[in-house]
Parts: structure tokens; C-alpha cells; sequence
């Protein structure tokens, strides 16, 4: 098959990231890939897609100039002559399904958020039967699209968008006089709850508690970084650091001694799971894949989301016992390398492959 895999931007970090990974799949099966992204934004995700060998058209136009959007979409893919359309996030969905409908190429839609916005969830309600099968990034994702969408399980399974890498550079143990390093990677929007992790550091620090030396350095850029680093200079925060964006995100794990994952809203939340890969226990809210993978005492501490003061309890409990970082890393490292295995990961998209050319009557 020909498969156009469009998503909405070459944004860095996000549904972006793991798009090698994903095509590799669908090229080891014998398909062609071609990655059209309906705007550049920042481009840093770029440089990996490239890295893959993966052939990139991006759109020149606007974010909120749709029609224009679809005109080129429709121009692009039009010349390309796709056996089928894999849409990511949204609007690529959305666009998608409309050509696919009008050139009667069949849809696959990934599903990476489990809340989305009222008009959203009201357009992916309207438009549901225009995508032949759906793909959740996550357990908790696939749950979620079959309940709120209504998708019926023949027509959706789980593909979670992360396999673990057991060479990966692993974290070293803290040692008693050692500030504590405690990380965190993700664009700096509102949904990934800085805000919260702010509140929650001034009520640590207004707790007063006798706790080891720490700093939080925080590697992403976003829209939301004004507002951060206001509320961080309002309470006095001079422990958390915005360095922006890092591609060696491995290396930049290795070097910590815990993670933290304040996020509002997650799907499958693949940094979170990179730092647990790392060694790293990680500090995460119930959210989205999460609540799975995060188990409290054992792979490290679990918050409610929107809720500094829980959030801040979590931390003095994880800083009062940071000589338990290694060994809860390394079970951390263990679950993730057990549970989200390349192998699996080859298995559950081949078998997405499958159900989708039953479906369709698409073959190689």
C-alpha cells in the first residue's frame, strides 16, 4: 500500500516524536510512506523524521487558514495517489476524513487524547463513520474513544506509541549530599500542568519541611513559558530552570535522579515513559496512561491532575526518601521495558495493519 500519514504539525515533542517508529512498522510490512504535515510550527521534529528516511511534505499555509489548508492537502495527496489515509491529532483527522470521502481513499485516525475540547469531541461525534478504523495510543485512550465516540471494538484496537530500549542510558543513584535532580520534558502549554507544578512548589516551600537540596529543570518550549516563568518569579521559585528544548533526551534523563509529570490531560504520555526507561521514578498525575504506569511506592508517586496541594504532598513524600530513587527506577525500568517491548510493539501494529487491509480489501 501507499500510505499518506498526515498529521498536524512537525512540532516538537507530542503525537510527532514516535512517527518513525510507527512507519517503520508499516515499511517493514512492504508499504510506501509519505508524511504530510498540515503546518510547520516549530519544525524541531523534523530532523528525526528526516533522520528515518522519511519523505515530509509541509503545508505553506496558515494554521487558521483552513480551506487553504485542504486546497493544498487535496493537491498534494491528489498527486500522490495514497491506497490510504492514517491521520494523527485533530485536524489532521478531520481534513483527512473529508478527502478520503470525497477520493474514496479509506481513513485510519489515531485517537492520542482522551479529552477532547467540546467542538472537537462534536465534530469527531459527526464525522466518526468517515474512518474506517481508529487506533488509541493507549489502553486508557482506546477506553475512552469506544465509550465517548461510540467506535465499536472491531473497528478500534490499542497501539500504544512507545517501545522501550533497554541499552538506553541509565540514571545513576543518587548519593546523600547530592542536590537533587529531578526532570521533566514537554512543551510548555497549559495541559501540561507547569502552572500546577508551580503552586505546588510554593506550597513546599511554605510547608517548611526539612528536605535535601533540590532543583527541577524543566527542557520544552510552548506558548505557555511567559506564564510560567511569571508565576515562577511570583513565589520566589529560584529551584526550577526552562533551559527550552533538548534533543538528547536520553541523555538529558540520565542525568537526573527522579521525574515529575504534572499534566492535566495525557493520552499515552511517551516522555513520562522514556524517563521510566532511563531508571528514573517518576512523580505523575492519574491521567491518561499514567495511572497505569506510574504505581504508587513501586514505580514511583502518583498526584491528582489540576491540584497543586496533592501535587505538592507527592513531592515531600518522594524528597523525604531519596535514597529509594534507584531501586524504585529500576522497577520502573523493568515495567516498561516488560510491558512496552519492541516486539510488542512490531506485533500490535502489524496486526492493526491486517484487521485495516481485511477491512478495506487493500494488499500488498
Amino acid at each position: 500500500m501507499r500510505i499518506a500519514y498526515i498529521i498536524n504539525s512537525l512540532e516538537g515533542g507530542g503525537a510527532c516524536f514516535p512517527v518513525p517508529a510507527i512507519t517503520s512498522v508499516f515499511r517493514k510490512a512492504g508499504h510506501e510512506v509519505v508524511v504530510f504535515a498540515l503546518s510547520r510550527r516549530d519544525g524541531l521534529a523534523l530532523p528525526r523524521l528526516e533522520e528515518a528516511g522519511l519523505r515530509v511534505e509541509i503545508c505553506p499555509a496558515g494554521e487558521k487558514q483552513q480551506v487553504q489548508t485542504l486546497r493544498w492537502l487535496n493537491r498534494a495527496l491528489t498527486a500522490w495517489k495514497p491506497d490510504l489515509l492514517w491521520t494523527s491529532l485533530i485536524r489532521a483527522t478531520l481534513l483527512g476524513q473529508l478527502l478520503g470521502a470525497r477520493h474514496r481513499w479509506p481513513v485510519v485516525s489515531w485517537q492520542h487524547n482522551a479529552n477532547p475540547k467540546p467542538i472537537n469531541r462534536r465534530l469527531l461525534l459527526s464525522m466518526r463513520r468517515l474512518s474506517c478504523f481508529w487506533v488509541g495510543d493507549s489502553q486508557f485512550v482506546t477506553d475512552e474513544t469506544h465509550r465517548i465516540l461510540g467506535i465499536p471494538r472491531d473497528r478500534l484496537a490499542c497501539w500504544p506509541i512507545f517501545y522501550a530500549t533497554p541499552q538506553a542510558p541509565q540514571a545513576q543513584p543518587w548519593q546523600k549530599g547530592e542536590v537533587i535532580r529531578i526532570g521533566s520534558l514537554g512543551r510548555l502549554s497549559r495541559e501540561k500542568g507547569y502552572g500546577d507544578l508551580c503552586a505546588a512548589l510554593a506550597l513546599v516551600q511554605k510547608a517548611r519541611h526539612n528536605l535535601p537540596p533540590y532543583e527541577i529543570t524543566i527542557r520544552g518550549e510552548g506558548n505557555h513559558r511567559a506564564f510560567i516563568e511569571e508565576r515562577c518569579r511570583a513565589h520566589g521559585l529560584d529551584m526550577i530552570h526552562f533551559p527550552g528544548f533538548v534533543t538528547d533526551t536520553r541523555g538529558f534523563i540520565a542525568s537526573q535522579h527522579m521525574y515529575v509529570q504534572p499534566s492535566r490531560w495525557e493520552g499515552f504520555c511517551v516522555a513520562m515513559h522514556e524517563a521510566m526507561q532511563g531508571g528514573l521514578p517518576v512523580l505523575g498525575t492519574t491521567v491518561g496512561e499514567m495511572r497505569y504506569s506510574v504505581q504508587e511506592g513501586k514505580t514511583g508517586w502518583r498526584a491528582a491532575p489540576r491540584d497543586p496541594q496533592s501535587l505538592a504532598d507527592a513531592l515531600i513524600q518522594a524528597l523525604s526518601q531519596p535514597e529509594r530513587f534507584h531501586e524504585m527506577g529500576q522497577q520502573a525500568r523493568n515495567y516498561v521495558c516488560t510491558q512496552f517491548s519492541e516486539e510488542n510493539f512490531t506485533e500490535a501494529g502489524m496486526g492493526i495493519l491486517k484487521r485495516v487491509q481485511a477491512i478495506t480489501g487493500l494488499h500488498k
